[in-house]
């Protein structure tokens, strides 16, 4: 189990959410396979859904938006910011764009939309009465972010830039164009995946189950798909679509992986 408490190191990814047009589908499919429950709340900016795990808060739904492109849906990813208007000015000093400009969750945070210079939208969070997700790197929870593109170098160079993170190779994937996002005292945050084929950049969330294989079952049973389950250098994986179209991974991972993701 990894308990957060407190604000996490800068560009770390530290919440997750997701646009949803039916709310109790989506609480129906998550909670049957992740097991959560959850807290209806609501700020000036409107009503959300907390995604809870034994009580804590890992996740969160918001209805749809205009923001949101037609025809995609995908978990967003936060990263965490000391200062999210500074944050914003950096992006945009970088080559981003400022989709939404930093606005106050109630009291939760401080937070605005971004997007990198290869199209790919993520968000900042200075957390201030919400840290962000409150378990990670456990069965039910977020584990990883990565960024498929088809530019990986202009997407390399912004995040190292931007968030000063270094850049490492995966010897242990030598086949794929895969780079290492570490922020500065060495702690894996996620990757870049070079992808020729990519129709658009994209950050891909991973979450840990207990069991690739039963948690693509429970996917299925709950009315999503999910991919024939593949053993990898790091865990037993497989990719979930739930029934809004919304791709993302599931993994069981290996001692080693565990060890590397939370910086043992």
């Amino acid at each position: 189990m990894s308990e957060v408490t407190i604000n996490q190191p800068y560009g770390t990814p530290t919440w997750i959410d997701l646009g949803v047009a039916d709310l109790e589908r989506a609480k129906s499919f998550y909670g049957a396979l992740f097991g959560w429950t959850y807290e209806e709340r609501s700020s000036a900016t409107g009503p959300f859904t907390m995604c809870l795990l034994r009580g804590r808060r890992v996740a969160a739904f918001r209805p749809r938006s205009a923001a949101d492109p037609d025809g995609e849906s995908w978990w967003q990813m936060y990263v965490a910011a000391d200062d999210c208007d500074a944050t914003a000015e950096r992006i945009t000093a970088g080559g981003g764009t400022v989709l939404q400009q930093p606005k106050d969750i109630g009291t939760l945070c401080r937070t605005a939309v971004v997007e990198d210079p290869v199209g790919a939208r993520f968000s900042l969070w200075q957390g201030r009465a919400l840290a962000g997700c409150e378990y990670v790197n456990e069965p039910g929870t977020l584990v990883r972010n990565d960024l498929a593109t088809s530019a990986p170098e202009p997407a390399r160079g912004f995040y190292a830039d931007t968030f000063d993170f270094t850049l490492d190779g995966n010897k242990d994937l030598p086949d794929f164009d895969f780079t290492f996002l570490r922020r500065p005292d060495g702690h894996e945050i996620g990757g870049v995946f070079g992808d020729p084929g990519a129709a658009a950049s994209r950050w891909r969330t991973t979450f840990e189950v207990d069991g690739t294989d039963e948690a693509a079952a429970r996917a299925v049973a709950a009315g999503g798909t999910a991919s024939e389950p593949t053993d990898a250098p790091y865990g037993r994986m497989a990719d979930i679509t739930d029934p809004f179209g919304t791709a993302f991974g599931v993994i069981t991972r290996l001692p080693a992986g565990r060890a590397a993701a939370e910086g043992e």
